[in-house]
């Protein structure tokens, strides 16, 4: 980190922000309550700092210039985190704050969410702000403080902390089960395996452990996630290879069945990943060892 370079200070960037989204520097003033000769030297100020053109000046309208799309981009999560943090305060006087958390849709909606009423009554002052998305987040240009994510935990300059194994076995409709059988075995056709495309190469392996020859891959349905593979495999449509506690309510209500006693834990599983800013807000700190907790309870 250059030390050298001073930054901005906060209100040339609300400025710049305001200015963006109203293309109007007097549209700007209004709301920030400010003249327009100060939000428009603010920009100026801003523009001689950074060596760069922010805007295009027209009669109608102000236009970012690619210089100034491109840095509004990069300190908007960093406006959206300055403005939570300082409604934070505001409401609950330093007593707790919000943490805006990521989470892999599966593990999210079937592991985290019926665990969180737990968490919300242990600590109330908290509260905790949940999206999903696939795929790892990027925290430059995303306004969260840590995400709950599917991975090898090796995600270079941020925290990666191992929460949660992904294990594995197959599981079917009863009714598909009376059509093909209680378990996967050479004649098992390859068109009932339903993949996910997170877990490559997830089936080979299956036979692989069970001394099954042939190729898994080639034929069969493909899902983005995993939701979609036990809504298919619920459905009738073949075999998933899914985790307990995505299966455990539809055994409970005979909506599926498992095919083999084995249990296998795929090479990557679930981590929780935050950025080196996040590392010392007391709410992470908090959900961090509550959520290791729920993972040390979990069979």
């Amino acid at each position: 980190m250059n030390f050298n370079v001073r930054a901005p200070s906060t209100m040339s960037l609300l400025c710049l922000e305001a200015s963006a989204r109203l293309h109007s520097f007097t549209a700007a003033a209004k709301e920030l309550r400010l003249t327009q000769g100060a939000v428009s030297r603010q920009i100026q100020t801003l523009e001689d700092r950074l060596g760069v053109r922010l805007f295009t000046r027209r009669r109608d309208a102000l236009v970012l210039t690619d210089a100034g799309r491109y840095y509004l981009n990069e300190i908007a999560p960093l406006l959206q985190r300055l403005e939570r943090a300082t409604a934070n305060v505001i409401a609950l006087k330093g007593r707790g704050g919000a943490l805006s958390l990521s989470a892999g849709a599966s593990v999210g909606t079937y592991w985290l969410i019926p665990r969180l009423p737990g968490f919300t009554r242990d600590h109330g002052e908290i509260t905790l702000n949940l999206g999903t998305r696939v795929g790892p987040v990027d925290f430059r240009t995303t306004a969260v403080d840590a995400s709950l994510e599917f991975g090898d935990g090796q995600r270079e300059g941020l925290h990666n902390e191992f929460v949660l194994p992904l294990m594995l076995s197959p599981y079917a409709a009863p009714e598909w089960i009376r059509r093909h059988g209680k378990a996967i075995n050479p004649d098992t056709p390859r068109s009932a395996l339903i993949h996910h495309q997170t877990l490559p190469g997830a089936w080979d392996e299956w036979f692989r452990l069970e001394g099954i020859e042939g190729d898994a891959t080639r034929e069969g349905p493909r899902y983005e996630i995993m939701s979609m593979a036990l809504n298919a495999s619920v459905a009738g449509m073949g075999v998933a290879l899914l985790p307990p506690y995505m299966t455990d309510d539809m055994i409970a209500l005979g909506r599926l069945k498992r095919l083999s006693r084995r249990m296998w834990r795929y090479p990557k599983g679930y981590y929780l990943v935050y950025p080196e800013e996040s590392a010392q807000l007391p709410s992470l700190q908090v959900f961090r060892q509550w959520l290791k907790d729920q993972a040390n309870e979990t069979p």
